[in-house]
């Protein structure tokens, strides 16, 4: 059997990268050296890569303007009669916390766009951990546990760095004090967009209101 032509073998062989890494989670652009190498095999297969993942009931999300690409469930059919596939991307529920946070770094996200997203940091939101914590702090319930109360929000932080829309930097550069930053990545509007924050401002209108704080409100651009 002869072998494969080179450029058909490196193809495949990129093909196969592409899927692996989509199916584990999202593809940045700019992230590092090796994900610039699979962002260009991204755009020049993508065709093939929709193909592959809709046999699996997944759909490839490519934001091309943005710099990122990640798979998730196609739409289920209204057909009664089509078969269910059970589902590769499972949903995952989230806190309310971590819901509040998610919000309030879209809605950040949003004023550092209309501001012309330049901060030091290019077009990159970098945001310390201090600034996140006076974001969410006014939501929750006071705590005469100052050190409690960080702890508990930097543990929802961690759970956001899990979920891929935040980014710790390995150093401090990017904020005052030499804390912890963030960067906060921009995939992040793809799943909290202004109809995600009309609704979920309806649900901290009511949640303010159980506290008895004032309602500071929160949404999109």
């Amino acid at each position: 059997m002869d072998d494969q032509e080179p450029e058909t073998a490196t193809a495949t062989n990129d093909l196969s990268a592409l899927l692996i890494v989509l199916l584990k989670g999202v593809i940045y652009q700019d992230q590092d050296s090796s994900s610039a190498s699979l962002w260009n095999a991204l755009l020049n297969l993508q065709s093939r890569v929709r193909d592959y993942v809709a046999v699996l009931g997944l759909e490839l999300v490519l934001d091309e303007a943005e710099g990122y690409a990640f798979l998730r469930a196609r739409p289920e059919s209204d057909d009664d009669a089509a078969p269910k596939l059970p589902r590769l991307i499972a949903r995952r529920p989230l806190s309310f916390p971590v819901s509040l946070l998610l919000a309030l770094l879209r809605k950040k996200l949003a004023e550092f766009d209309a501001s012309g997203g330049q901060e030091g940091n290019g077009l990159r939101l970098v945001l310390g951990r201090d600034e996140i914590v006076e974001l969410v702090r006014v939501f929750l319930p006071e705590s005469s546990n100052e050190a409690k109360l960080i702890d508990q929000i930097e543990t929802h932080l961690n759970k956001i760095v899990e979920l891929g829309f935040l980014r710790k930097l390995k150093s401090s550069a990017g904020s005052p004090g030499g804390q912890a930053a963030f960067e906060v990545r921009r995939i992040l509007k793809a799943f909290v967009d202004a109809q995600w924050l009309a609704e979920f401002d309806t649900r901290l209108a009511a949640y303010q209101v159980l506290l008895g704080a004032p309602a500071n409100g929160v949404s999109d651009e």
